[in-house]
């Protein structure tokens, strides 16, 4: 019987489940659309029991389309949004709140205020690698202990447990045998010493956050726990690989080398790139973060954020009527011919601008309309912007990781598809663009680290063997094209950073 591995991937949007054996190859894929609310103006949740019923679901549905059996799953890997945080009885494992999701920014006066305290922002960016920021969990937790009715009183009794969605999903998954968390997790809390990869004292302190209210942390591959009353399937199922979505992403595309990096091309894009054992603290505005701990090596990352990618494209089909699918949009761009986009040039910046500028109240911007501007000129500057705006995070990068250069990128997530936008982003950053067979490559990084865990594939060498390609990409070397686009993309942002 063919021994397989369930992969969870828990998004904002959707909870997704995919059978992966040991060849890499997705057997069966299933998701379930699970919606986020928003109570308040920037305030952004997410219910809890919702998102383990969707998760519930999604694996009923690929087991019964699939016909496989339970009894074939020989490990359960979990990859998540990171930065969202939950709160939940011990003993009863309902939730206490609803999450609190990432995106939200009910706590952005409390971040101000933390600000103006002398150092502090320095001692954090120190300590954890991360801006401070209502994107971290951790004035989310302080922000639910301080306006939840008696919260407080159950972390004072011990029954309240705090946990990012992986801790939430092992929790349930092992009908409350195992609190845990893995590095790659902990460390988007805000709270977890990089160097140490534990719960720093002096910030749960600051943010008044008892520790035995917090998952303990493990490496990203082991056996955390193990199914137990989950009706679907069977107890004692190896729970063992945990990674946030895009450290997971990372590891799906083999990205294990020092100088080796990814982008994700979802809604945003996130650029991320391996720098081995060494904690790069950046000077180009890029976060530093741990992206996976497997047995005793601990690996870090820089990561860069662009809020809207793919929304970007959504932006023209949903808002604007420019195109009725987003497939649509590469041929129309194609139509628009070089000379004919003249200044026309796009920001992105649909919701602030991420790094390296870090401008949230930086404003999206057509520059350069003219009364010979068409659809096919927009569609086109929206493709351009969102290569751009990715060739600022890959100059950071190559900034903070020199002198070593990076070599190429491997891409994916949904806009990746696009082979115009793949050919542009190579044309920018001289970079030779290497796209995967299996686009869904956070699950897939998922599947990976648990089948390591359980012997799927013993080492690294054997997942390489296994990892399929689909295209690359090499420069052109129209190097008059490229430095026109950067030229009025600069002078776009500095227009957008001033306003």
């Amino acid at each position: 019987m063919e021994k397989l591995i369930l992969a969870i991937d828990q998004g904002t949007t959707s909870t997704t489940a995919l059978l992966v054996n040991d060849k890499l190859e997705v057997v069966a894929r299933s998701s379930t659309e699970v919606l986020p609310s928003y109570p308040q103006y920037s305030w952004v949740e997410h219910d809890l029991d919702q998102i383990w019923e969707a998760t519930l679901n999604t694996i009923k549905k690929l087991l019964d389309e699939s016909k496989v059996q339970p009894a074939q799953i020989a490990g359960i890997g979990i990859t998540n949004q990171r930065e969202t945080v939950g709160a939940w009885s011990r003993r009863t494992m309902i939730p206490f709140h609803k999450a609190i999701v990432w995106q939200c920014r009910r706590t952005s006066d409390r971040c101000l205020e933390l600000k103006k305290m002398s150092g502090l922002e320095q001692k954090i960016r120190k300590i954890t690698g991360l801006v401070l920021d209502p994107y971290f969990s951790a004035t989310k937790m302080e922000w639910l202990l301080k306006n939840v009715p008696n919260l407080k009183a159950k972390a004072d009794s011990g029954e309240l447990a705090f946990g990012t969605i992986d801790s939430f999903l092992v929790y349930r998954m092992s009908f409350g045998l195992s609190h845990v968390t893995d590095v790659s997790n902990a460390s988007r809390t805000m709270l977890m010493d990089l160097e140490s990869l534990s719960w720093d004292r002096s910030l749960l302190e600051l943010f008044g956050i008892p520790e035995n209210t917090l998952p303990k942390i493990h490496s990203s591959s082991e056996i955390y726990g193990r199914t137990k009353n989950m009706r679907l399937l069977p107890d004692g199922i190896p729970i063992c690989g945990i990674l946030g979505d895009q450290q997971a992403a990372l590891f799906g595309q083999l990205c294990t080398a020092h100088g080796e990096a990814k982008a994700t091309y979802g809604t945003g894009s996130f650029l991320m790139c391996n720098t081995g054992s060494e904690i790069v603290h950046s000077k180009h505005g890029l976060l530093t973060t741990v992206a996976w701990k497997i047995g005793d090596q601990t690996s870090y990352a820089l990561e860069g954020s662009a809020f809207v990618a793919g929304a970007a494209v959504q932006f023209l089909r949903d808002n604007l009527g420019i195109i009725r699918s987003s497939s649509e949009i590469e041929g129309l761009a194609l139509s628009a011919a070089d000379k004919d986009m003249g200044e026309l040039v796009f920001v992105p910046a649909l919701t602030g601008l991420g790094a390296p500028h870090w401008k949230s109240e930086a404003r999206g911007m057509f520059y350069g309309l003219t009364r010979g501007t068409t659809r096919a000129h927009l569609a086109r500057a929206t493709l351009e912007g969102i290569a751009l705006q990715n060739d600022d995070l890959l100059g950071a990068v190559q900034e903070d990781i020199s002198p070593k250069r990076l070599q190429s990128l491997r891409v994916d997530g949904g806009a990746s598809a696009n082979n115009y936008l793949m050919q542009l982003q190579s044309d920018l950053a001289g970079l030779k663009i290497v796209r995967p067979k299996v686009l869904e490559t956070t699950a897939l990084g998922a599947a990976m680290v648990a089948g390591l865990a359980v012997k799927i594939w013993p080492n690294l060498e054997s997942l390489r063997a296994a990892w399929k390609l689909d295209r690359e990409f090499d420069p052109a070397g129209n190097l008059e094209k490229v430095h026109s686009l950067k030229t009025k993309w600069r002078t776009a942002i500095r227009r957008v950073c001033l306003e």
